[in-house]
């Protein structure tokens, strides 16, 4: 299992907080890597939860979800909503989407959707979304590889050298 986990760490991915609202008002978050685009039309996000982490059930009953996508800077709020704390978002700066949902302050993206289905799969529950709103800034990712945060290197390459 550690051999497969570290070969699936050779992928670089960003690094995204999930959070959402439960219909008694308890904020819930989770850091997430498991975070991609689905579909245009309609718009349609997934996102991977393990079946084994507590939050589960207030996603599944909210219905609704907003995913931070956080910038370079941020790994602390990174490895803050990664383990498991009475008040996650004790301190943390959030603002409300227009359907309600906790928005980290500072995120590059967030993209605030309805379930529109989850799925069991092995040991971890997808989600898909459907996109209801969604506010981007410019900046540096947040990026995980190799078990370690890491900064990004720009290079100015034509993407039609590159075989895009």
């Amino acid at each position: 299992m550690r051999t497969l986990r570290d070969a699936l760490g050779r992928f670089a991915t960003g690094v995204a907080v999930v959070t959402t609202t439960s219909p008694g008002g308890r904020r819930t978050g989770v850091t997430v890597n498991s975070f991609t685009a689905v579909s245009l039309d309609p718009a349609l996000v997934l996102w991977c939860l393990s079946e084994r982490a507590p939050s589960v059930p207030a996603f599944l009953r909210a219905g609704r979800f907003a995913v931070n996508v956080l910038a370079a800077g941020q790994a602390d709020l990174s490895q803050r909503f990664a383990r498991p704390a009475p008040d996650k978002f004790a301190g943390v700066e959030t603002c409300l989407t227009p359907s309600g949902l906790p928005a980290l302050a500072g995120a590059l993206a967030f993209f605030a959707c309805r379930t529109v289905t989850t799925y069991e799969a092995g040991d971890h529950r997808l989600f898909i979304g459907e996109v209801e709103h969604f506010q981007w800034q410019e900046g540096e990712p947040l990026v995980f590889h190799g078990g370690r945060y890491r900064e990004l290197c720009t290079m100015d390459l034509a993407m039609d050298r590159i075989g895009a």
